[in-house]
């Protein structure tokens, strides 16, 4: 048995301007978009080269978005957090700023290697984007 991938799925109250803004923001590319009735996405695959995240409304009814909540739902707290492996980290950074992405952490150097900066999405979720890459420490015995 051996895993292949692993992509991150998320749910927003507002999936149609979050995906609009993953879009603006980070540079994602819409793949597949699934609405439903009242402005729900029921399903929404966006890509950035190789990567993907997949998304849906908090409304939508699945049995997936019944198990899990949105920052604002959850009391402003963030239970998962996409980090993204990045060639240039200063260039995702003004991407971020120019299309207002609340920026958690000022992009900095990292102790452990790298360079990267936090931000938050409109509704709370965090976005990491950094050029520390853990696979090519690890080959490189760092």
């Amino acid at each position: 048995m051996k895993a292949t991938h692993i992509i991150p799925a998320l749910i927003y109250n507002d999936a149609s301007a979050a995906i609009e803004f993953l879009v603006k923001a980070f540079g994602f590319e819409k793949q597949m978009v699934v609405p439903g009735e009242g402005n729900v996405i029921h399903h929404a695959e966006l890509s950035l080269d190789s990567l993907m995240v997949m998304l849906g409304s908090a409304q939508s009814g699945s049995e997936y978005s019944k198990r899990v909540k949105t920052p604002k739902d959850n009391g402003g707290f963030v239970t998962q957090s996409p980090c993204i492996i990045v060639d240039d980290p200063d260039a995702f950074y003004e991407r971020a700023k120019k299309h207002v992405a609340t920026v958690v952490i000022g992009i900095k150097d990292e102790d452990y290697g790298g360079r990267g900066f936090p931000c938050a999405d409109p509704e709370g979720n965090l976005w990491s984007f950094g050029s520390y890459n853990p696979w090519k420490s690890a080959a490189q015995g760092t």
